[in-house]
């Protein structure tokens, strides 16, 4: 494909001579295939755009695997014991899924608001854990008149205390006998826990007693207000693991199968608010014109968005506040390809400059190809074809002294056309 000879600027060098010519002339030598105009090749040019990559590539080697593990959906199970979504040894799924299946509709909740919410359509509240409970939160879930089921819940009860000694689930383990007239405790006949509750005032029936304490149990029973309020020491009983052991599942189902509707509240570390209160003021109406100076500092950071943001369109043409000569354009573009250490460029430049110059003084039009200039300047110079074309079609120079010894021949070769 033939080239223009009259092209200038640092683009590429013009094209290599085919391999043969008619004419007296000797074929000239085609400059080497792997090596382009600006004095790059294929596995520098890979070598350059790896290093500006690479930055981008280590990015996104970190940020992808963050990115799936973020957009990987939640486990279909927790492990927090005691919950009814869990399915090993500690947790409560087998429980729930057979009150599930006897028709209880079970809602499981992790908040004292939540689970007020729920308690409203009746039914029986089971309480896991008084850890995260705040005092307030207890008050209102003793006050509620669903049936009150308390696992390991008990401290914060005034008429249930634990037993001195005891720290509620999995303590002491053991197998007990039911040692009372309650109905569910017969029923149940043996259970495994551990632990040990008492009736803070008295009243109560307390079942299942400690081996060491006769007047503690693991199970405490009242009536109080019309409702049944029952007290676990120990979550052993309800869990997985254990619940298929003596008359662990009979207790159980007993105590949480007595309703229809179950709002299983199991506290957590983010329930430390306790009951919110219906007269709470917030920001907005201590101070009315928060919302006001907002919406306002939106609106004002909008237009700034819309009148800083850089327009798209057509290039247009501005007149240069000064003029710059020619010749320190020159010099100037010059000193970037020396500081880029683009020698491959420079080349480029100076051959299509000369290249130029010798088709107009040897009357070539702009469209000449290169063998055509090549013949042309041989037979105005007297040089051989294959040192014309080495010199305007040859590899690019790879350092300083190439680059000047390159232009030193271009402009003795242009001066030897230029010889009248």
């Amino acid at each position: 494909m033939s080239a223009p000879v009259g092209t200038t600027g640092p683009g590429p060098a013009p094209a290599a001579a085919p391999p043969s010519r008619t004419g007296p002339s000797t074929t000239p030598a085609g400059p080497d295939p792997t090596v382009v105009g600006d004095g790059t090749t294929a596995r520098s040019r890979a070598r350059s755009r790896w290093r500006r990559a690479r930055g981008w590539v280590l990015v996104l080697a970190f940020a992808l695997p963050a990115i799936g593990i973020l957009a990987l959906p939640a486990p279909p199970a927790s492990t927090t014991p005691g919950a009814p979504d869990n399915p090993g040894a500690a947790g409560s799924r087998a429980l729930a899924q057979v009150l599930q299946r006897q028709g209880v509709e079970v809602t499981y909740v992790r908040t004292s608001a939540a689970a007020l919410a729920a308690a409203e359509d009746g039914g029986t509240v089971l309480v896991v854990g008084d850890t995260w409970l705040m005092p307030e939160q207890a008050e209102a879930l003793v006050a509620l008149d669903n049936d009150l089921v308390l696992v390991n819940a008990a401290w914060t009860l005034s008429y249930v205390s634990p037993t001195a000694g005891t720290s509620g689930s999995g303590a002491a383990t053991s197998t007990r006998e039911a040692g009372c007239d309650d109905p569910d405790a017969v029923a149940a006949g043996t259970i495994t826990a551990g632990g040990g509750l008492r009736a803070g005032d008295g009243d109560g029936t307390v079942c299942f007693p400690t081996p060491d304490d006769p007047g503690a149990g693991a199970y405490l029973a009242l009536e109080q207000d019309g409702r049944r309020v029952s007290a676990l020491s120990d979550l052993t009983p309800l869990t997985n693991a254990a619940l298929a052991e003596e008359g662990n599942a009979a207790l159980a189902l007993r105590l949480l199968g007595r309703h229809d509707t179950l709002v299983w509240y199991l506290p957590g570390l983010d329930d430390a608010g306790g009951v919110v209160a219906e007269d709470t003021t917030s920001l907005t109406d201590l101070v009315p014109w928060v919302r006001a100076v907002v919406l306002w500092l939106l609106l004002v950071l909008a237009v700034t968005v819309v009148q800083r943001a850089r327009r798209f369109g057509p290039v247009v043409a501005e007149t240069l506040p000064v003029v710059v000569r020619s010749a320190e354009a020159t010099r100037g573009r010059g000193r970037l390809y020396r500081r880029a250490r683009a020698h491959g460029h420079a080349g480029a430049a100076l051959r299509a400059g000369t290249a130029a110059r010798l088709a107009q003084r040897l009357g070539l039009p702009r469209s000449a190809s290169g063998p055509a200039l090549v013949d042309a300047v041989h037979r105005a110079s007297g040089r051989p074809a294959r040192d014309v074309d080495a010199l305007l079609y040859g590899p690019p120079p790879t350092d300083d002294a190439a680059l000047q010894r390159l232009a030193a021949d271009l402009d003795q070769l242009e001066s030897e056309v230029h010889r009248p």
